[in-house]
């Protein structure tokens, strides 16, 4: 498997990747193509879905204005995004997942969507490195936290798959702040339920497809082998990026692959410049619907401080913005942000990253909304032509 993936990766050059980045807006001109592309853009999913939206008494949420208003007062809400709980109008919601009963090491990750949401108060509406306006392109909402059982996982996955369930059949792209990773599988399960099986591309720097710790088959070390085996996933068009550090024996890495999953070492990825990667993983996904998964224990801990189980040896926040910013023109359903423990890291700096990587997530969706609505706009010109002739 790893050297099937390797041969996504050779041969890439950097020129062949940019017009990969580029290839949605390059297809729109022919006439014999509109009908399928406009189609595709309504039905891809959330973001799409406001192309079809024409009523100018729709809501369209945007963050509170911060050279109106400071970023330092306000109810905290991610980005400053309104608190929401009707999803007419909206295109992206965010939520919190306030759970760690999963953790098998250092806990306080319930904390975390607190943490992020009082951090993303500095983020504002532009990415400059993805240009795009993220909260001009898609109307975003803060839903609030989805609902947990303290101290009771299954109880929780069916508390949460419930709240998110409703997200996901409202036609929303989900962006969720945890909480440990054994969330995620609630997650998958509700979105599972409106997009099918879904491509992972995931970050991180353990694979999380153990089949039990201490006996027990749900926690932040097994999500991934149980979505593979209730059929949530597509291991052969799913991606683990960042493995690295000791493991409990040398058959540790390869379950990852005996799954199926492509995966890509700390060591791999050192060879990769981000624009190669972002096309190796489009052509893994392809057009199926993906959900990113981002541990903060993907970065050197030097980056991220607090988190439950930190490596040693992994890519700086620079870095790994860089890889994330090259996942363009990835049909995104969801997404999430895990592991995030403040109360080992009194500065913030790690819920700094969380939420900056959430808003990169933010950005790509923006980015294919953005470029479907020039899709639908060439359409129209050459539509509006033909009937002139």
């Amino acid at each position: 498997m790893m050297t099937t993936l390797r041969s996504h990766i050779v041969g890439f050059t950097l020129v062949a990747a940019l017009l990969s980045v580029c290839h949605i807006a390059a297809a729109a001109v022919s006439g014999d193509q509109c009908k399928a592309q406009e189609t595709q853009a309504v039905a891809i999913n959330a973001y799409g879905r406001r192309l079809s939206i024409d009523d100018e008494s729709t809501p369209f949420y945007q963050p509170t204005d911060s050279l109106a208003s400071p970023r330092f007062s306000g109810v905290r809400t991610y980005a400053r995004l309104p608190h929401v709980t009707s999803m007419e109008g909206v295109d992206v919601a965010v939520f919190g997942i306030p759970f760690d009963t999963g953790a098998s090491f250092k806990i306080g990750q319930r904390y975390g969507p607190e943490s992020v949401r009082s951090a993303s108060h500095l983020l504002r509406p532009y990415n400059p490195d993805v240009n795009v306006t993220v909260f001009g392109a898609l109307s975003c909402v803060d839903f609030g936290d989805v609902s947990v059982v303290p101290g009771y996982i299954q109880a929780s996955y069916a508390a949460m798959e419930k709240d998110i369930t409703e997200l996901a059949e409202a036609g929303v792209v989900t962006l969720g702040f945890g909480g440990d990773h054994s969330v995620t599988l609630g997650e998958l399960r509700a979105l599972a339920k409106v997009h099918g099986p879904m491509s992972l591309v995931h970050f991180d720097s353990h694979s999380d497809v153990w089949d039990s710790y201490f006996g027990k088959k749900y926690n932040h070390g097994t999500p991934f082998r149980r979505a593979v085996e209730e059929g949530l996933l597509l291991p052969s068009k799913s991606i683990q990026i960042g493995m690295r550090g000791p493991l409990y024996s040398a058959t540790d890495r390869k379950d990852a692959t005996d799954l199926g999953f492509n995966v890509l070492t700390t060591s791999d990825l050192a060879s990769l410049k981000p624009l190669v990667l972002g096309a190796a993983v489009r052509r893994i996904v392809g057009a199926s619907p993906a959900f990113l998964s981002f541990d903060v224990d993907f970065f050197d801990p030097a980056y991220a401080p607090g988190t439950g189980t930190p490596e040693v040896g992994g890519p700086s926040t620079q870095v790994g913005l860089g890889y994330l910013r090259a996942l363009r023109d990835i049909n995104w359903v969801g997404g999430d942000v895990v592991e995030v423990l403040p109360a080992l890291d009194h500065g913030q700096i790690t819920a700094h990253a969380a939420a900056q990587v959430g808003f990169e997530f933010l950005s790509l969706v923006a980015a294919r909304a953005e470029a479907l609505r020039t899709v639908r706009a060439e359409c129209d010109a050459l539509r509006k032509d033909k009937e002139e002739l």
